[in-house]
Formats: C-alpha cells, sequence, structure tokens
C-alpha cells in the first residue's frame, strides 16, 4: 500500500523553466526628452516631475470626446486631486473651471484668478465665513447635509436675490459601495423631502442636482445608473414646482491607468477610455431628459484621470538587500508550525528562499497612493540582466513603508535611479514630512525647458509656524560654546565629576 502523502501549499516560481517570464529590462531614461540623470543632478533625489505637454493632451482629449457627444459641458478640475498653483493654472487655461471641498481651497482657487462664478464648492464642511463669502461671489455650492442648507437660509435672509444652490445626493448604482457620508439618499426619497425643504425657504433656489459616485471607477455603466437617477430627480423636483433644473453634475472618479493591488488585467485593458465613459452619461442624460426640450448643462469634476499618468517620481537605490520569503508548505506542516516560527517538511525544517530587495529614497510619505495602487517602477539606466520580482522598500524607519511588494527589476545597485508612473495624483496632496523634507517638483514644458514649481522644503519652512512657550526657552549648554580642543575644554573636563561603575562620584 502507498504512503500518504499530504497535502501541499507551494509558492509557484517559473523562473527556472522561462527566466524570460518579466520580459527584457524596459528603462525610463528621460521624461519629455529630458535625461533623468540631469533632473536628479540639478534638482536633487527624490524629486516629482511633471509633464505640462501630457496634461494639456489629457483635458483636451477629455473634453473632445464629450462635446462630441453633449451640446452643453464644462469640466471642473477638481483641486483635491493636486493643487499646485501651476497644474492649476495649465487646467484653467485649457478651460477648465475650480472644483473645491474646503476654505483652504477656495482660497486658492481664486488666489489662481478663478471667479466665484466658476467655483464648484463642494465638501462637506463649509463654516459660515466661507459660505458667506461664495455666496457673495456667486460660486456653485452643492449643499452637502441639513445642517449646511439651514445656515444658507439664514445667510439668504439677509441678501434681496435668492441664492442658487444644488444638492448632492448619493445613491446606488450597484457596482461598488454606496458614499453615503455625502449628501442626501436619491434611492429612498430623501432626496425630494430636502427639495421640499428647501422650497420651503424663499431665499434658496434650487438650481441642479450633484452626484459624485465614488472614485477610480472601473465599470462606466455606474455613471449611466447615477446620470439616470439624477435625471429623474430633476424631473421629480420640477414636479413640484422647485425648477427649472439649470445643470447635473456627474462629479469626478474616472480612472487613470494606475493598477490596483491584485489587479489581473494590466491597466491599457482594465481602464475604460473617455469615450465609454461619455457614452454612459451623455447618451442616457439625452435619452432620459424629456424630448424637445433643453437639455441641462453637464459638469464633470475629473481629477485623477487628467493629472496622473502627467506625474513621475524619480528616487535613487540608497541599499540593496535580500527579503527571506516563506518556503514551500505542506497544509499539514502549516497547522502545526502556527506559532512555533517554523515549518515543518518532512519532519525537518525547511528552507527559507530570499527575494532581491532595495530601499529607495522616497517613501509611503510621499506615495500616499501605494496604499491602492502599484506604480511602475522602471530603471532609469539601461541593464541587460532579465528583471526578476524585487521589493522596493521606502526610506523610512517604519515596517509598512513598502512601496512595491513585487516589482520586475533587473539587478540594481546603490546609487541607480529609478522612475515611478504614475503617481500626479493625490500623492502631492496628501503627502507629508514624515522623517524627511517633502522634495522638489518641476514641470517640463513643451519646449523642454524645466521649471521649479515647488521648492524642496528646509527646516526654516517646517518650523515656521512653530512656538516655544518662554518657561522652556533655554541658553545653550556650556560645553556646546567651546570650541574643542581648547584650554578651556580640558579644564571643563578636569572640574567634572569621576565617574565609577557608570556613576558620577562625588
Amino acid at each position: 500500500m502507498k504512503s500518504y502523502t499530504p497535502p501541499t501549499i507551494r509558492r509557484l516560481h517559473a523562473e527556472p523553466c522561462n527566466p524570460f517570464r518579466l520580459g527584457s529590462a524596459p528603462r525610463c531614461a528621460e521624461i519629455d526628452g529630458v535625461p533623468v540623470e540631469r533632473l536628479a543632478r540639478d534638482h536633487g533625489s527624490p524629486l516629482f516631475v511633471f509633464s505640462e505637454t501630457a496634461l494639456r493632451e489629457k483635458i483636451r482629449e477629455a473634453r473632445r470626446v464629450f462635446e462630441r457627444r453633449y451640446p452643453d459641458v464644462r469640466f471642473a478640475w477638481s483641486y483635491k486631486t493636486n493643487y499646485l498653483n501651476a497644474i492649476c493654472r495649465v487646467f484653467h487655461e485649457e478651460g477648465a473651471i475650480a472644483e473645491v471641498v474646503s476654505e483652504f481651497e477656495y482660497e486658492k482657487a481664486r488666489g489662481n484668478g478663478v471667479p466665484g462664478r466658476d467655483i464648484i464648492f463642494n465638501g462637506p464642511c463649509k463654516g459660515r465665513a466661507i459660505l458667506e463669502r461664495a455666496v457673495e461671489e456667486d460660486a456653485m455650492i452643492q449643499v452637502d447635509n441639513l445642517d449646511e442648507l439651514l445656515l444658507l437660509g439664514e445667510i439668504a435672509a439677509r441678501r434681496p436675490e435668492p441664492v442658487a444652490v444644488a444638492l448632492r445626493v448619493h445613491l446606488d448604482t450597484g457596482t461598488h459601495a454606496v458614499w453615503s457620508k455625502f449628501g442626501f439618499n436619491a434611492d429612498n426619497g430623501e432626496a425630494l423631502r430636502i427639495v421640499r425643504r428647501l422650497m420651503q425657504m424663499p431665499g434658496l433656489r434650487l438650481q441642479g442636482f450633484h452626484a459624485h459616485i465614488g472614485t477610480f471607477i472601473l465599470e462606466p455603466g455606474a455613471y449611466r445608473k447615477s446620470a439616470e437617477v439624477l435625471v429623474r430627480l430633476a424631473l421629480a423636483a420640477e414636479k413640484l414646482g422647485a425648477g427649472p433644473i439649470r445643470y447635473l453634475n456627474l462629479g469626478g472618479g474616472f480612472a487613470s491607468r494606475a493598477r490596483l493591488h491584485h489587479q489581473y488585467l494590466p491597466p491599457e485593458q482594465a481602464t475604460p477610455g473617455f469615450d465609454r465613459y461619455a457614452e454612459a452619461i451623455c447618451d442616457t442624460i439625452t435619452q432620459v431628459w424629456p424630448a424637445g426640450r433643453l437639455l441641462p448643462r453637464l459638469y464633470l469634476e475629473t481629477g485623477r484621470a487628467l493629472v496622473d499618468e502627467a506625474g513621475y517620481l524619480i528616487s535613487t537605490v540608497v541599499a540593496v538587500k535580500h527579503r527571506p520569503m516563506p518556503p514551500a508548505q505542506p497544509l499539514a506542516g502549516v497547522l502545526a508550525a502556527y506559532g512555533k516560527g517554523m515549518v515543518a517538511h518532512g519532519g525537518a525544517t525547511a528552507r527559507e528562499s530570499d527575494r532581491p530587495a532595495l530601499v529607495i529614497d522616497a517613501g509611503v510619505n510621499l506615495l500616499y497612493t501605494t496604499a491602492w495602487y502599484q506604480p511602475t517602477i522602471l530603471p532609469a539606466r539601461a541593464c541587460t540582466d532579465s528583471p526578476v520580482p524585487t521589493t522596493v522598500y521606502g526610506c523610512l524607519c517604519m515596517n509598512i513603508d513598502v512601496v512595491r511588494e513585487e516589482a520586475p527589476l533587473p539587478g540594481l545597485t546603490t546609487g541607480d535611479h529609478v522612475v515611478l508612473h504614475p503617481v500626479g495624483a493625490y500623492n502631492i496632496t496628501q503627502s507629508m514630512q514624515f522623517i524627511a523634507y517633502r522634495p522638489a517638483i518641476v514641470m517640463i514644458a513643451p519646449g523642454g525647458q524645466v521649471h521649479v514649481i515647488r521648492r524642496r522644503e528646509n527646516l526654516d519652512y517646517i518650523q515656521e509656524l512653530e512656538e516655544i512657550p518662554g518657561h522652556l526657552v533655554r541658553k545653550q549648554p556650556l560645553r556646546k560654546k567651546i570650541k574643542h580642543g581648547s584650554s578651556a575644554t580640558r579644564l571643563f573636563r578636569r572640574l567634572q565629576p569621576p565617574v565609577l561603575n557608570g556613576r558620577k562620584q562625588p
């Protein structure tokens, strides 16, 4: 009788049978014609780099696709996605208005020359002072909650003319979790109840509906559902006497060519083009809106899909390591060895295998989005050896600082530059100074000229707003004022009590 062989859970590695399964080693030697090595030499590492050409091409493509399908559409640049003034101004030059979610962003938009009437004001937290300013400057306020609506009613009661507002709603598209934190429920009748409440407030006038259903939406059908709900909600509001509804705001959330963790298809196949989003949104509004009536204006708050692929991060390898990987594990051995720190295999301790690992000078403090997405990492120099699975660590003193668990990279060494892409969306606005200064940011103009659009931080900048209470202000210790090796230093040391067994003696 044959002996029993326990089932085995085994990690599959194809390198022995196909060493070229990860392909040849591609590289990123230049960005918009500017050598990566020169960028790093002139501006330091790490370094964020943005392509102005890519920014302009993306928004022009989006506008062209949507304007072919809809007669009245406007794009609003999402400041929270990337609030750098140079980035914002590129999109404003291309015809985009501003979409903001806070007093901070509202002030940035006004500072960039955007008039109040061209600012869409979103967000669940709008204080009285900024709401009063937004009302005075005729901004497009998207009401998020009942408390905000009542506050706006108080502000509007003191004005001679009604204040035009829109209502933000949330809804179930059947494709992903509902963002119920924001707005009023469009599925259970709450939104229409708020419409009735608004109609009882003579200082307010309803002009639109807004729905931002989520982020990185890979299923365009979700927008088809959202567009239909907004149209039917607008028609129902008009039937109640609240109209006419001037615009519908379908929010943002279009996906870029970033790659989600555990995503099977490459972004080139998984990410829909603007044409599929436009078909879902524009065709639905056109079909559901009453025939013969002027279509409402369509607003889109596109952010990630316009800026993500225009952003690069140059980083430098600072250390080369080997990461121990768990070995193949028999199922019975897993259970037996759980909690013992070892895995039994055939009566012996299984040996671990190693994986190449790198430490680079940029961490998750700069790459917030690596919690959800896997940036492509490419060497800046040509490499002849084949890429192998490599773990890429950041430079922080935290174990969670892993930029990529398994990136296909050739053998790299200390001092080599790598380029991470795409990183243009949210990483700038959500980066932080955790044990390191935030790096410089440059933008490459269409002619190849490199412009610094944010300087590297320094200690004075970081500490500018700090204040030290008077009782904590101390003079410098004597020993720091004395030059090393001077006679005063030797006298100072002779006057110190002797140390015996780690204790100072009297």
